[in-house]
């Protein structure tokens, strides 16, 4: 397992964007695939991107694509959530997810990551 810190989250307007971080201990990040979800008021968890361990390979959630990118820097054992184009249906807790050689085809499945952050606040104004 590894421990999680995101940061990076705040109040934005619409149209802005906002990057959050997340940074993870332990020695073998390079091994894991990692994820971002986020959950809004009232709602359920949600899958946003992930990115997978080898290669570097991504996926992402229809209502993000061409607005987030995801990207990970091994050196620095942190996964970025980069958001342009923000919207208010956009607002909510980001957490970062980490799962050991979680297979590409499965990164969108909550169930699967047994790592998580605590969450940052994401909030967009109209």
């Amino acid at each position: 397992q590894v421990q999680l810190v995101e940061s990076g989250g705040g109040l934005v307007q619409a149209g802005g964007s906002l990057r959050v971080s997340c940074a993870a201990s332990g020695r073998t990040f390079s091994s894991f695939s990692m994820a971002w979800f986020r959950q809004a008021p009232g709602k359920e968890r949600e899958f946003v991107a992930a990115i997978y361990w080898s290669g570097g390979r991504t996926n992402y959630a229809d209502s993000v694509k061409g607005r987030f990118t995801i990207s990970r820097d091994n050196a620095k054992n942190t996964v970025y959530l980069q958001m342009n184009s923000l919207q208010p249906e956009d607002t909510g807790v980001y957490y970062c997810a980490a799962a050991a050689f979680l297979s590409f085809e499965l990164l969108y499945l909550e169930s699967k990551y047994r790592s998580w952050g605590q969450g940052t606040q994401v909030t967009v104004s109209s």
